[in-house]
């Protein structure tokens, strides 16, 4: 069961698993531009999913992601959530971290439908993350059952690392 601070949620959408192929997507840049998971090219791309940026848990997750994993050339982090695009801009430019792609699902909840982290009662993001190789298959994901917590950041990150270079 899946929950935000204790009550029960239902998340919308098809749960993803390793093996499947990541679905294409659209979302909307800090620029207010739409943009597809196709237009980004890396050897992995870790889909970081966060509720909001503006909360503790997901600032530290968004933070704690990209300085951790993002150091590798090889390694591409999107974070997505349904903040609007300029909420994601503010957040980008206080948080100290260069390089940060930041999503927005607001519109039309593209990504939390076809990646089930679409919570109904709350129309924000289900916690979790993704990891894609270069052919986008998910080759790690996590959903977090209670939304305030944290994902489990040492295994994603031993997961990450140990992800053959190119």
């Amino acid at each position: 069961m899946k929950t935000f601070k204790g009550k029960p949620i239902t998340l919308l959408g098809e749960t993803k698993k390793v093996g499947d192929i990541a679905p294409d997507f659209k979302a909307l840049n800090t620029k207010n531009e739409v943009k597809h998971l196709t237009d980004y090219k890396s050897r992995y791309i870790i889909l970081n999913v966060v509720p909001s940026l503006d909360t503790t848990v997901c600032d530290m997750q968004a933070r704690t992601v990209n300085n951790e994993l993002a150091e590798r050339d090889d390694v591409l982090v999107i974070t997505i959530s349904n903040d609007l695009p300029t909420a994601q801009s503010r957040w980008c430019g206080n948080s100290g971290l260069s390089n940060v792609i930041t999503l927005s699902d607001h519109l039309e909840l593209d990504f939390a439908n076809k990646y089930g982290t679409n919570i109904k009662e709350l129309r924000l993001q289900a916690r979790s993350v993704f990891v894609l190789d270069e052919s986008k298959k998910i080759v790690y994901t996590e959903y977090v059952d209670e939304m305030s917590s944290h994902l489990n950041f040492d295994e994603l990150i031993t997961f990450v690392k140990k992800l053959p270079k190119e």
